[in-house]
């Protein structure tokens, strides 16, 4: 880094921050908005899970990609193209007038996130020199992302009650445009000096096998069939052939070396099923205290602050712990207590707790995710940054996708097999049930609300069940991977 790049270092950490702030944001904030957003466009089932996964699915699908085109060409130039990408997205999500249209929007959405999720830490990695700084600067960076995964519902209910749904679109416009103008005036171009050739063909065959197994996951979570099989299995093979490709590559687009490091490979774990726990706690919640509970949108995300409050502060603060314990003892503590809260949410039924649980989530989550960030950087050169953090990154939107896809899973089989004899179509959903109840008479349609909202509980304990023990399971996986010492950066 330049001499005359590091007094700006805190105020390109705070465009960066600004930047993953509105992505987490996007990842969350429809959560609140989708009773709304059906009953204007009424889209079906399927095209209402999508709308909601489309996005996380693109960015997993072109991290990679993106990280690799940033260490090519600038990955400042590719920050500031996302930047557009993403500004123009938002606009054109809020004045959707079809499902389709809405559907596309969260496509580009998730271009431009990809954009600048993949060169943002990066670009932290290579302005923070110092190894205890740029702890604090990853900190403070996860902090924002996660801030802003959590915040979403909230902002998306105050926003959908006071204008339209639309609105938690639009107002990433204007914040994009001043993160546009600042982010070119002080962030620094930095690449990999020696890039290496571009590989179209290796970048066609990972977004594609990449994109085909989430969706395929996703598929099979509302609705398995044969198909989705297929189609996992066609992405798997697809994977299978990148993952070959690369290992007999003298330049391979993807550096799998970095998963010789049991380090690098844990870090990655840790975090892929913390943010995916992370999110999928995230979702149910939001949706059992609108369906479940009967709360407004705006009263939903509320509910749900202690849990964003305490993530940003348990990211921003994970370095401390970490220099005071160390990073193993501290990722793995965490990792059980957030396993814990959730075994105890799976249990309770309101009340007092369900907010001191929260904070404890809250804390624990926003811990790994910032040790893990750090550590996943922290074992790749200088030069493959781009790499490493479009795998951590991955990770992250990877986990997103597959926690509420499986753990989703678990919640609609039980939640069925709990429901007792019930009108055609009520078994598909809460949802679908209150739909149902509204075309029936009131003794019966207040039968059918509470064996639903019932069936609905005891599908949400057994998820939340299902997340304790994958979180216990990667507590007690760190405990061994981590003891490798970490390599010299």
């Amino acid at each position: 880094m330049h001499r005359d790049e590091r007094p700006r270092r805190w105020a390109i950490l705070a465009v960066m921050c600004a930047s993953l702030f509105l992505v987490g944001i996007d990842l969350t904030v429809l959560h609140v908005a989708l009773p709304t957003l059906a009953g204007e466009l009424m889209p079906s089932a399927t095209a209402l899970l999508w709308i909601v996964d489309v996005y996380s699915l693109t960015v997993a699908a072109l991290l990679v990609t993106c990280g690799t085109l940033g260490d090519r060409f600038g990955r400042r130039r590719m920050v500031l193209a996302g930047f557009a990408v993403f500004g123009l997205a938002s606009a054109l999500a809020a004045v959707s007038g079809t499902t389709a249209q809405l559907i596309g929007a969260r496509v580009l959405l998730g271009v431009g996130a990809a954009m600048i999720m993949a060169s943002t830490v990066a670009i932290i990695r290579w302005v923070f020199a110092d190894g205890r700084e740029r702890a604090v600067a990853i900190g403070v960076w996860t902090a924002a992302h996660s801030a802003g995964a959590a915040i979403g519902p909230v902002l998306g209910g105050a926003l959908v009650e006071r204008w339209w749904w639309g609105a938690v679109f639009l107002i990433n416009v204007p914040i994009v445009g001043i993160a546009l103008g600042a982010g070119a005036r002080l962030i620094p171009e930095s690449r990999d000096p020696a890039p290496r050739r571009w590989r179209t063909a290796d970048a066609a065959i990972s977004i594609a096998g990449l994109g085909l197994v989430v969706y395929a996951v996703k598929q099979a979570g509302e609705h398995p069939s044969p198909g989705a099989a297929i189609t996992g299995a066609a992405g798997l093979a697809l994977l299978a052939a990148f993952v070959r490709r690369q290992r007999r590559s003298a330049n391979p687009l993807l550096d799998l070396s970095l998963f010789a490091d049991r380090r690098f490979t844990a870090a990655t774990v840790c975090v892929l099923a913390c943010f995916g726990c992370y999110t999928a706690l995230l979702f149910f919640l939001t949706q059992s205290f609108q369906l479940a509970d009967g709360l407004g949108p705006l009263r939903a995300g509320l509910a749900l602050t202690p849990l964003a409050v305490a993530n940003a502060l348990g990211a921003a603060a994970a370095p401390w712990p970490a220099r005071r314990w160390g990073e193993r003892a501290t990722v793995v503590t965490a990792l059980a207590a957030f396993g814990g809260a959730v075994a105890v949410l799976a249990a309770a039924r309101g009340g007092p707790v369900v907010p001191v649980v929260l904070v404890v989530a809250g804390v624990a989550a926003g811990t790994v995710m910032t040790l893990g960030a750090d550590l996943v950087m922290s074992a790749a050169r200088a030069e493959r940054a781009g790499e490493a953090a479009a795998i951590q990154e991955t990770s992250f939107e990877l986990g997103a996708g597959l926690g509420i896809a499986i753990l989703g899973t678990v919640l609609s089989v039980v939640y069925r097999a709990a429901l007792p004899a019930v009108p055609a179509g009520a078994d598909r959903s809460l949802s679908a049930a209150g739909e149902i109840a509204r075309t029936l008479a009131p003794a019966q349609a207040g039968d059918l609300l509470r064996a639903a909202q019932g069936a609905f509980q005891t599908g949400l304990g057994a998820t939340l069940a299902g997340a304790a023990g994958l979180l216990w399971a990667t507590a007690a996986a760190a405990a061994v991977m981590l003891r490798t010492p970490l390599r010299t950066p």
